[in-house]
């Protein structure tokens, strides 16, 4: 049995490919446009790499060739939101075009993969508070050119379903976090900070912006883990909600990491990290998922800021030593 990891060098693609690899039987084949060892350097000899873009049909088509996958997990995707406030276009022409894709050289090649589709739980965007929590029925709203860009993966997903018979699952993921992740999301952005000004490289003020948008975290490593789960024990045709079904405020999280700090921080709003639209809560509920397959997030936020703030004391630290 083979799976298929697009953007596997990405923070939530290497998560998925070291789970697999350490609890699964399943031969890991993993896809990267650049052919870079990043995040997945201590477990690469594991995996077997295919370099390309797939966002062009005939390397889409070769990666699925030369795999021959039993699953394929599409996770490649610009996924970040301000980005795609700059860069309407090309957010949704990367997001929209990798996914087409890959999905139509399944059907071009007769086989017939467990194919799952990463969702968002932007996709629901501006959520009342009589909506609360937030289930796959409520309403999709997009306030962000991604969240418009993910529901046309997750149509798209359907579409392919209901047409071709491929057996697709799709997943709305809410907010995960953990090691490896990028400093332009939240919480590995004030970890990062908190690092480096421990290590005297930045100044003891941590600069943030909206603190009170409230948040549904779950670790990255259980994400990942209803991710398998979803081809495993999921109904094609699908979609579920996963997430910690439990929300934290933004200042909540701070709090936590400077807490964990071992100086004294100043805290600096800056104007520059507030979003053009924000919603106010957000908390989803699971219990579709939960009764499908079992899964349930465990992990505590401040277990994930922890390892957090250790993944980034680590490459701070990396960092000053390649400096000297």
């Amino acid at each position: 049995m083979r799976a298929l990891i697009t953007g596997v060098t990405g923070f939530a693609g290497s998560h998925l490919a070291e789970y697999l690899v350490a609890h699964t039987e399943l031969e890991v084949w993993g896809t990267d446009i650049s052919g870079s060892d990043r995040n997945i350097a201590q477990f690469k000899d594991d995996l077997q790499f295919v370099v390309g873009d797939m966002s062009e049909p005939e390397v889409a088509s070769a990666a699925l060739t030369q795999a021959q996958p039993d699953y394929v997990f599409h996770l490649a995707a610009q996924a970040f939101v301000p980005l795609s406030w700059r860069d309407p276009w090309q957010t949704i022409a990367n997001n929209v075009r990798a996914q087409l894709n890959i999905l139509q050289a399944v059907v071009n090649s007769g086989a017939g993969p467990k194919v799952l589709i990463v969702g968002s739980a932007d996709e629901y965007g501006m959520i009342t508070p009589d909506e609360l929590p937030i289930t796959e029925a409520t309403p999709l709203r997009p306030y962000s050119p991604y969240a418009v860009s993910k529901i046309a993966q997750d149509m798209l997903g359907y579409q392919y379903y209901a047409s071709h018979g491929l057996p697709i699952v799709r997943v709305r993921p809410f907010n995960h976090i953990g090691p490896r992740q990028s400093p332009a999301f939240v919480t590995s952005d004030f970890a990062k900070q908190v690092a480096e000004i421990e290590a005297g490289s930045r100044e003891p003020r941590i600069h943030v912006g909206n603190l009170e948008a409230k948040r549904d975290f779950t670790d990255v490593r259980e994400m990942v883990q209803g991710y398998y789960l979803a081809l495993e024990r999921g109904e094609a045709g699908e979609v579920y909600n996963l997430g910690a079904e439990r929300a934290y405020s933004i200042r909540e999280v701070l709090d936590v990491l400077l807490d964990m700090s071992e100086v004294e921080i100043e805290v600096v709003p800056d104007p520059a990290r507030l979003r053009p639209s924000d919603v106010p809560v957000v908390v989803s509920d699971c219990s579709k998922f939960r009764q499908q397959t079992g899964w349930r997030a465990a992990i505590s936020l401040r277990e994930s800021l922890r390892d957090i703030l250790k993944y980034w004391r680590g490459r701070v630290k990396e960092a000053g030593r390649e400096k000297r």
